[in-house]
């Protein structure tokens, strides 16, 4: 899908709703490079106020709405396209949470993308390198965060093999340590159960091999810290010295007690989790010596919005991959996000789909309708649905991937959007004119033609569309106007109203 670069705003910034710490940078863009010129960090500990059943407790939401109104003072002078909020493992795993993101919405005046734990590794990968130097052969990135910890490999600025764990310093400190006591006993138990999480990835890193591993994030940081603590020349985080930071939390029997000076006390509670997770890191992985990076996953969405306007979209990447993977019909697919996007054109205004997601997300879902074609023509929509919302597609955040999901999934036969409901403002309303211009393109290019179409004038009103085609044109194309009045019907049981002239 070729695409024009355009300019990239002087001024970005990146919030990281992460499952322990809020974080948010705010840089400039100038020249080619990004200078970050605010930092701000709210300890929020969301994970800890997730239940059982995956509902956020009323302190967690309070926490967190009132960080982010401090975040969203900074943020709402700013235009939507230089602004990315993505929430992490316990925003995914969260229910019933859409009250929690429209006040979110609300306090920061920027919507929020949850983001799946491959797509946060592979940001984590690129705030990573993109602030380190460039070293020659791979490079093993691990980030611990509150409710997940991921694990990249990759080559330069590449990643080659991405990992998102269900163990977090948050989860697992609450587990083994709820009341700060750590004992010999406690930690092993801990690093086992990290093991253990760690057991069906580990071959595979092991096979692929890196020479330089990295730490990212806070809790890297604290545990290094409180190694230059004990030994204040050292300069990464050693198998040796990772040792002593167990024994000596062993013998002082709690963080507090320990006497680490650079662990601040927000730190305390989840300091032993994040130790027993790269404890077993170091073990299952076979780490003797890892560096800091000074960058992580805000860092990597703001390098990912750059690339958005000076380079290809990682989001163009992965469609393309799909399409690829699943032997589509370009040809076809062509055709058909061509007439798509000339629909588009026409209704825009009347519809408020000036948004650019709407054209991009029309694009993907033209480029994509028939994926699900290589697995069986019967039902074909619906296996491709089901592979746009599962897939692991770099760059999409969860509610783009559903949306996608959405449009392919309601390209013919009966129009089901019924998980469009859970989509955020205002896509949730804007998915089913979306889908109408799809389905019409899809409609009119039935017969795989490579002639061109007519010009066809559309009229948009309120949940109604007129489509005026040049006079003769209809009747002498007795298919297409059966094919049309399915469409009508279809659309008509959806609650539109299709009129064809």
């Amino acid at each position: 899908m070729p695409r024009t670069p355009v300019r990239v705003p002087d001024v970005l910034a990146a919030v990281d709703l992460g499952s322990n710490s809020f974080h948010m940078v705010v840089a400039r863009y100038s020249h080619g490079q990004i200078t970050i010129v605010d930092r701000l960090r709210e300890m929020v500990r969301l994970a800890a106020g997730l239940d059982a059943q995956g509902r956020l407790d009323k302190d967690a939401v309070n926490r967190a709405i009132a960080a982010l109104e401090r975040f969203g003072q900074r943020l709402r002078a700013m235009r939507a396209e230089s602004v990315r909020v993505v929430g992490t493992n316990t925003l995914r795993k969260a229910r019933r949470k859409a009250g929690f993101l429209e006040r979110a919405r609300e306090a920061l005046g920027h919507p929020i993308e949850i983001i799946s734990g491959i797509e946060e590794a592979r940001l984590i990968y690129s705030g990573v390198t993109h602030t380190m130097p460039l070293e020659a052969g791979r490079r093993l990135v691990v980030d611990i965060g509150g409710g997940s910890t991921e694990c990249t490999i990759g080559e330069g600025y590449e990643p080659r093999v991405l990992e998102s764990l269900y163990m977090g310093c948050v989860g697992l400190s609450l587990e083994h340590f709820p009341d700060g006591r750590v004992s010999a006993k406690r930690l092993d138990r801990a690093i086992v159960a990290c093991e253990v999480e760690l057991e069906p990835m580990q071959t595979a890193f092991r096979a692929v091999g890196w020479q330089q591993a990295v730490g990212s994030s806070g809790s890297v940081r604290a545990i290094f810290e409180a190694i230059r603590d004990m030994d204040p020349a050292a300069t990464t985080i050693t198998a040796e010295a990772l040792e002593a930071l167990r024994a000596r939390l062993i013998h002082a029997g709690n963080v507090r007690s320990a006497g680490f000076a650079s662990v601040n006390e927000e730190r305390w509670p989840v300091f032993p989790g994040g130790v027993a997770i790269l404890s077993a890191v170091f073990a299952g992985l076979g780490v003797t010596e890892m560096e800091i990076a000074e960058g992580a996953l805000r860092e990597g969405l703001l390098y990912d919005m750059v690339g958005r306007y000076t380079d290809e979209d990682a989001r163009d990447r992965s469609v393309r991959s799909m399409a690829s993977r699943f032997h589509v019909d370009a040809e076809q697919a062509e055709r058909v996000e061509a007439t798509t996007v000339e629909f588009l054109r026409q209704v825009e205004d009347a519809w408020s789909l000036e948004e650019p997601l709407a054209e991009s997300s029309l694009r993907w879902a033209a480029r994509l309708h028939e994926i699900g074609l290589d697995i069986s023509h019967s039902s074909y929509h619906k296996h491709g649905a089901y592979l746009l919302e599962h897939a692991d597609m770099p760059g999409f955040p969860r509610e783009e991937q559903r949306l996608l999901a959405c449009l392919v999934g309601s390209h013919r036969r009966k129009v089901a959007l019924e998980r469009a409901e859970e989509l955020p403002p205002p896509w949730h309303s804007r998915a089913l004119p979306l889908t109408v211009l799809l389905r019409l393109a899809v409609v009119l290019h039935r017969g795989r033609s490579r002639s061109p179409l007519p010009s066809i004038r559309l009229v948009a009103r309120a949940r109604s569309l007129e489509a005026h085609f040049p006079r003769g044109w209809l009747k002498e194309h007795p298919l297409s106007v059966a094919d049309l009045a399915q469409e009508v019907e279809f659309l008509r049981v959806a609650g539109f109203r299709l009129r064809v002239y």
